[in-house]
């Protein structure tokens, strides 16, 4: 029996990259989708080539009010997975304080307040999109290794306090995101092919390995307080 079928889900990030693709992944076994971001053209978009009857909302999570009232007329939701981020990357010493709250305020506050705000029900998940710079380190990345190491911790408190509800994080390695879309392509093709040759798994990261470990949590009703590192190895090399 599908454990899926028919379960409403929230994507939240779900526009692009790793939401969009856990989105996908989630519609395909028969769920009852909705994806949110900032951008309703993005959404659209994304909504339109899942190719299934796909929800979209509009939410800023950086907004304690907008947060808030969108989940006090949303409903209730079996699964909830967060993606969204918006997170400048530098050293300590030379990220701008702003873009240093900045990040916070969106990857690990944003994650708190829909945490505080969400209504679930029994036997749902929500999971967290961290990354593996939590456990090894980035000295041009200082404070994204941070905020996914307090996000991690973040969702292993809420395991206890949540409970029956179960409480999880993806934490990525480098996967193939629009996130490097800025990059010169002959530079970020190098990238990639490097990251190949020097991951164990021999091969680079694709949106649909982190889906893949999303829906495993959320179908494993013995999972939580886990995190599960989905990085090709780096993070042992």
């Amino acid at each position: 029996m599908n454990s899926l079928a028919s379960k409403y889900v929230l994507v939240v990030g779900g526009s692009s990259g790793i939401g969009a693709a856990t989105a996908k992944a989630f519609a395909d076994l028969g769920a009852k989708v909705t994806i949110a971001s900032r951008d309703q053209h993005k959404l659209d978009e994304t909504a339109r080539s899942i190719g299934a009857d796909v929800s979209t909302a509009v939410l800023d999570i950086t907004n304690d009010d907008a947060v808030s009232d969108f989940f006090a007329r949303a409903g209730t939701f079996d699964h909830v997975v967060i993606s969204a981020a918006q997170t400048p990357t530098g050293a300590a010493r030379s990220l701008e304080l702003d873009k240093a709250y900045a990040a916070m305020n969106s990857k690990f506050w944003g994650a708190y307040r829909i945490a505080r705000a969400v209504q679930m029900n029994e036997g749902g998940s929500l999971t967290f999109i961290s990354g593996f710079l939590s456990v090894r380190p980035s000295k041009s990345s200082v404070l994204q290794g941070a905020i996914n190491a307090a996000l991690e911790a973040l969702a292993r408190g809420l395991a206890l306090e949540l409970s029956p509800i179960r409480v999880n994080t993806v934490s990525p390695g480098l996967i193939a995101t629009p996130l490097w879309s800025k990059l010169d392509a002959i530079a970020r093709d190098a990238m990639y092919e490097g990251a190949a040759e020097r991951l164990p798994a021999r091969r680079m990261g694709q949106p649909e390995d982190i889906a893949n470990a999303v829906v495993y949590l959320a179908t494993t009703r013995y999972a939580t307080g886990s995190t599960v590192l989905v990085d090709g190895g780096g993070a042992i090399v």
